[in-house]
């Protein structure tokens, strides 16, 4: 691909974004203020320059990206830097549930946007930490940039254990997202869908051929620790602590979540088994994942580095995709309006139950019932919404920004919901290169689920939790496809 003196060079940086107030912690329906920092939340940068072309790749530890910050980000970029293009910077999300909430109270996709304050919960202002964020990543996304110089990079891929499909089918086919229980067990017929333990993986060597950093590319979002109250990385604090234990203090790690809407860290089924083994090793499952990964790359770096690349070209396309919308049916809208109604009952016994025992007050996270009932109450009417509006002939279709990128041999492709694995595992087998990495969530978005978990229904896959149906879904699969395609002529496989 290219001429074969093109030389490449690249830069790393990484940024502690962890707050130093109180703020909302994103990834549920209920309303969690941070009580406590259990470990750093950070951002890591890796820019690339080959072939006249060039791209940012940083991984975030928020549960998505919001418009909001990434048009800071970007903004901040146009306005300090001369020679780098900020269309060409790609944010995405390990999916921690315990990172600051960075979706304004007015967005469209936001759980819930209640008046906090009348609530007497006073969190740093959402507006704030963005502001803050978007500066911290600006910087550092700069700072990785200027400081570029020539390297080389290897690539592989291993195995590990460590993203699960969370939806399960019962008798009566139908699908539910977690909730096996010995109530139901009897009711259990089989696991939905597919699950990836491939570990994709980059490896960056200066011009000694020295490690300097590891980009990380698995099906498994970081919620292993999704309803704490405290600040967190989930594993992958542990497994950065693990990677730079095993190959250098100063090694850079730059997660990237592939397709893995409906997978998770959660396992459904020999529970007791594995707790009991977790208990043997003395360790967490977050331990026990970052002890997974490592092992995987162990194994694979010393056979990669024989092939480091000091001349690999990249080809970097971006354009926004125009989706089409699930289109809501009457009964959608019907039980929606039902579904609201209820959780608005729900909201107000909850508020006049607060005005009639003030002392609930005083007793810990008294706030959960009350700030549930309205997220829930407001997820259900934006169904009702988005009925409502495209009954009038709007809301038909979204934009979509894709990232298609050729590293040497190497597919990137980016995606901005929780696109669920179906999809993903589609992409690689059409893909011509001879690995492909998939990114999910650089845009704050919906799940987009699979036909098959579509007819399940449950959580994740009724119209509450998606915008875009398998129509858009396929539409995004057939682009990147067909995009990825385009950078290798003629198809070569």
């Amino acid at each position: 691909m290219g001429r074969a003196d093109t030389k490449l060079s690249m830069g790393w940086a990484e940024v502690d974004i962890t707050p130093e107030q109180q703020v909302l912690l994103d990834g549920q329906f209920y309303v969690r203020v941070s009580e406590g920092v259990m470990d750093p939340i950070t951002a890591t940068a890796w820019a690339l320059e080959s072939g006249g072309d060039q791209v940012v790749f940083v991984s975030c530890d928020v549960v998505d990206i919001s418009s909001e910050l990434l048009d800071g980000v970007r903004a901040r970029i146009q306005e300090r830097s001369e020679t780098l293009n900020p269309l060409k910077v790609v944010l995405h999300a390990t999916h921690t549930h315990t990172g600051p909430a960075i979706t304004t109270s007015n967005s469209e996709i936001a759980h819930t946007d209640m008046d906090l304050s009348a609530l007497g919960l006073h969190p740093m202002p959402v507006e704030d930490y963005v502001a803050y964020a978007a500066d911290q990543i600006a910087d550092m996304i700069i700072r990785a940039w200027e400081t570029r110089t020539e390297g080389g990079i290897a690539y592989g891929q291993g195995f590990a254990v460590i993203g699960r499909n969370r939806r399960w089918i019962d008798d009566e086919g139908r699908a539910t997202m977690y909730g096996l229980t010995p109530s139901n067990h009897d009711r259990f017929r089989h696991i939905e869908g597919y699950e990836d333990h491939s570990v994709n993986v980059v490896a960056t060597y200066n011009s000694e051929e020295e490690l300097t950093g590891l980009i990380i590319n698995v099906a498994n979002p970081s919620q292993s620790s999704e309803h704490e109250y405290e600040i967190s990385s989930d594993y992958w604090h542990e497994t950065r602590l693990e990677l730079r234990r095993r190959f250098g203090s100063g090694l850079f790690i730059l997660p990237q979540c592939s397709a893995a809407g409906d997978l998770s860290p959660h396992q459904l089924f020999d529970v007791k088994a594995n707790d009991r083994m977790l208990g043997l090793k003395n360790q967490t499952m977050r331990q026990e994942i970052a002890s997974r990964l490592a092992s995987a790359i162990e194994e694979m770096l010393p056979h990669i580095s024989s092939s480091i690349d000091y001349t690999a070209q990249l080809r970097h396309e971006v354009t926004t995709v125009d989706l089409t919308l699930y289109r809501l049916t009457d009964e959608d809208a019907m039980s929606s309006r039902v579904e609201a109604g209820t959780a608005q009952e729900w909201y107000e016994r909850e508020l006049l139950k607060l005005d009639d025992e003030p002392s609930i007050r005083c007793t810990p996270r008294w706030y959960f019932d009350v700030t549930n009932a309205f997220g829930q109450m407001n997820w259900h009417r934006n169904v009702v919404r988005r009925y409502e509006e495209q009954q009038a002939g709007l809301g038909l279709s979204i934009p979509a920004e894709v990232h298609i990128l050729r590293l040497g041999e190497i597919a990137f492709a980016t995606n901005p919901f929780e696109y669920y694995l179906d999809y993903g595992i589609q992409i690689k087998v059409r893909s011509p290169a001879t690995q492909t990495f998939l990114i999910q969530l650089t845009r704050a978005s919906t799940y987009l689920p699979s036909p098959r978990s579509i007819a399940g229904g449950s959580y994740g896959s009724i119209p509450g939790s998606y915008k875009v149906g398998p129509e858009g879904g396929q539409q995004l699969a057939e682009y990147s496809v067909g995009a990825i395609r385009s950078l290798w002529p003629n198809n070569e496989e």
